[in-house]
């Protein structure tokens, strides 16, 4: 008993730290601390040296390669000014009737095609600012707008999305970035419609209350409106990274003879366990030759580019790995046993609702996609995949369902994401978060709900 309220009080106090602003790094392993102290009394050293940071580097060493490249290509959009120019182009095609439109279609053009959804809200925020400005509509609904883009069907529904959140459970599940791709594409249209009709209303409703864009000392970050390729060359980058993803995650790798995985030096992996992260570094790799190669003219310094890309990385792959590590302890403890098998009791000829509810959780708690997701599947992908292979459930569908709840409760006000977009935008939760409640957590669930009943009556497509 006083294991289980251990663990309660851990994940509350971390989920109360980080939305008061304590970064994860230091939060992270104080939380684990507590935890085992109030649960077992220690030994504190050796589960902080030998499970937390054996978790943390595990993590790094699986997915840093994405990060860093991800980091690096999305710099690379930015600076060489491919983000701007798509954004531009769809907010003019498009035009100040659908601002709201418009914007959420720019970000998901650029984050489905492999650009940090951090970048993404800087380029997007200027342009969005004056398009509402000119189409009358409040400045409070440009959170929800951006985020809807840049949060939700190209984060975890759209197939071969190269999210980190989409590449976590090709590792524990042996599948690809296109796992789902049907019912992926279904989810994400519930998303990217349902978001949309939302923020629409809303507008409506607004202006017919007479209420428009609104005087606001704006936050707008430095804006260079120099020379920036064309509307195709700025998109060949992102074309590279899906067509690479899917070329390598489909074809070429499977076609490969991998046997040389089975030895010891290559860790003893599976194929299907690496062909995923694989695919993903291919085309990140190309897609950041291709920007090279094909726009250095608008590019002032390369070098500075991909250093500060590389370094926009570490931070990020840190506070993941850092509450991977805390759920390693947490999953350590001889109390967590009775969490686990009451989660997975959960609907048990149904895993995956128990996956659903068990990664939504875990994510509203510690108030990130991918941290959640990998802590759930670290602890409880095994117990999973040997549950859907007694049953017969396609791993693609585990795969889908997993990805879609990292994307639910996640957003939480205390999301990283959540707060460093209001604070580019210079807005605050009470004008702005009701909508981003709505469009990032409220319709995600409903998208992952119809999944799940698709899945279940239809299996995975």
């Amino acid at each position: 008993m006083l294991g289980t309220i251990a663990i309660v009080l851990s994940l509350a106090g971390l989920m109360f730290f980080a939305y008061r602003g304590w970064n994860v790094l230091v939060l992270a392993p104080i939380m684990a601390a507590f935890a085992v102290l109030l649960a077992q009394g220690g030994p504190l050293l050796a589960t902080y040296t030998q499970i937390f940071m054996s978790s943390l580097g595990k993590y790094v060493v699986l997915f840093f390669p994405i990060f860093m490249l991800g980091a690096i290509f999305g710099k690379l959009m930015a600076d060489s000014g491919s983000s701007t120019t798509i954004a531009h182009t769809i907010v003019q095609r498009l035009g100040a009737r659908h601002a709201i439109a418009a914007v959420t279609l720019a970000c998901g053009v650029l984050t489905y095609g492999g650009v940090s959804l951090f970048v993404v809200a800087f380029a997007i925020y200027p342009i969005a600012a004056a398009l509402f400005r000119e189409a009358g509509v409040p400045k409070r609904l440009i959170p929800g707008a951006i985020a809807l883009g840049s949060f939700t069907f190209t984060m975890t529904a759209f197939p071969g999305t190269p999210a980190i959140q989409n590449a976590i459970p090709t590792r524990f599940f042996g599948t690809t970035t296109f796992a789902a791709p049907g019912l992926g594409i279904i989810a994400g249209c519930i998303m990217l419609f349902g978001g949309l009709a939302w923020l629409q209303a809303r507008a409506r409703r607004a202006q017919a209350a007479g209420e428009n864009y609104g005087a606001h000392e704006e936050n707008l970050p430095e804006f260079e409106d120099g020379a920036r390729p064309g509307f195709a060359l700025a998109l060949l980058p992102i074309a590279t990274v899906i067509g690479l993803n899917a070329l390598f995650s489909l074809w070429i790798f499977p076609g490969v003879d991998l046997g040389y995985l089975s030895q010891p030096l290559y860790g003893n992996v599976a194929p299907t366990a690496v062909i995923g992260t694989w695919a993903l570094i291919v085309a990140l790799v190309g897609a950041i030759l291709a920007v090279l190669l094909l726009q250095r003219q608008y590019l002032k310094s390369p070098q500075k580019t991909l250093n500060e890309g590389t370094m926009g990385a570490l931070l990020p792959i840190f506070n993941t790995a850092s509450e991977v590590g805390y759920g390693a302890v947490i999953a350590s403890l001889a109390a967590f046993a009775v969490v686990r098998d009451a989660v997975v009791s959960i609907a048990p000829g149904t895993p995956t609702i128990s996956l659903a509810i068990a990664v939504n959780a875990l994510a509203g708690i510690t108030g990130s996609a991918s941290g959640g997701l990998s802590i759930a599947l670290d602890t409880l992908g095994s117990t999973y995949m040997a549950r859907a292979t007694e049953l017969g459930i396609d791993p693609e569908l585990l795969h889908r369902i997993a990805t879609l709840s990292s994307g639910g409760f996640d957003s939480l006000p205390h999301n990283g994401a959540v707060i460093s977009l209001l604070t580019i935008t210079g807005l605050t939760h009470k004008t702005s978060y009701g909508d981003i409640f709505v469009v990032n957590l409220l319709i995600p669930v409903l998208a992952l709900v119809a999944v799940i009943a698709l899945g279940s009556a239809f299996g995975s497509f």
